[in-house]
């Protein structure tokens, strides 16, 4: 897998105290029918020794002395790529064993795609109603979007090196805790003429177990706000993903 000067495809997961569920990620991304590819986790200040389940699998580990958000740990561990296409990947989503492999393919058969990013599936294994209400909105919304997207999404997205530095990555200046990072960076590639796609059939599992306090905080804080913000700043409105309000707020 990392034998290779350069690899492919460079997977980076970030995490922050999610060591149970990352160690499902990697399993998954360790199974994975396509061999050309590295992963770096990003250990973002974890308390819990998380990253413990990346050392015991083998896998590369950059670890931030500090926690400064998944935005700034995205970048780092995009800068430590060193693959021409980076897939940002969650540490509470599981691929299938052909994610990385459609992923490469969609790059090679469209070479004009600066971006490509997916969605949840439709068979998220938390029970509860809240957590089947939010992954399953997820789904539906991503699923009923425009494939030629004006945005993107890190849960389970890929974008060319050359593109990510033109716009100079995530904001990580204006977002210092999960939020809309990666709509405004879709935002950004589309302003600077870059084209994303939304591959529908690029689906990961939800690992995530929502309650209604944080779905609720979510969905205000760093959802609903943040985007007003972005629309106040920029005049902006997307008519695709998230065109909806209340998929604005999900």
């Amino acid at each position: 897998m990392q034998g290779k000067t350069d690899p492919e495809l460079s997977v980076v997961v970030p995490v922050h105290n999610g060591g149970a569920q990352l160690g499902r990620c990697l399993d998954a991304l360790l199974a994975s029918d396509f061999r050309d590819y590295e992963i770096v986790v990003v250990d973002d200040g974890s308390t819990d020794g998380g990253a413990s389940a990346a050392r015991a699998r083998g896998v590369e580990v950059l670890a931030l002395a500090a926690r400064q958000g998944p935005t700034a740990a995205r970048n780092r561990g995009a800068a430590r790529a060193r693959a021409d296409i980076i897939f940002f990947v969650d540490a509470d989503v599981v691929v299938r064993a052909d994610t990385l492999a459609r992923v490469a393919a969609r790059f090679r058969r469209e070479p004009d795609a600066a971006a490509v990013f997916g969605s949840y599936d439709d068979a998220p294994p938390a029970q509860n109603f809240v957590s089947q209400f939010k992954n399953l909105l997820h789904h539906f919304v991503h699923q009923d979007s425009s494939a030629e997207a004006s945005t993107f999404w890190t849960g389970c997205g890929a974008v060319r090196r050359e593109a990510f530095e033109a716009v100079g990555g995530f904001d990580e200046r204006r977002y210092k805790r999960p939020s809309i990072e990666d709509i405004e960076l879709g935002h950004r590639l589309r302003r600077a003429g870059f084209r994303i796609v939304l591959d529908k059939g690029l689906q990961v599992t939800h690992l995530k177990r929502w309650t209604l306090p944080s779905m609720l905080r979510a969905d205000i804080f760093d959802r609903a706000l943040p985007w007003s913000e972005l629309i106040l700043r920029d005049g902006w409105m997307i008519n695709d993903l998230n065109r909806r309000a209340p998929a604005r707020a999900g």
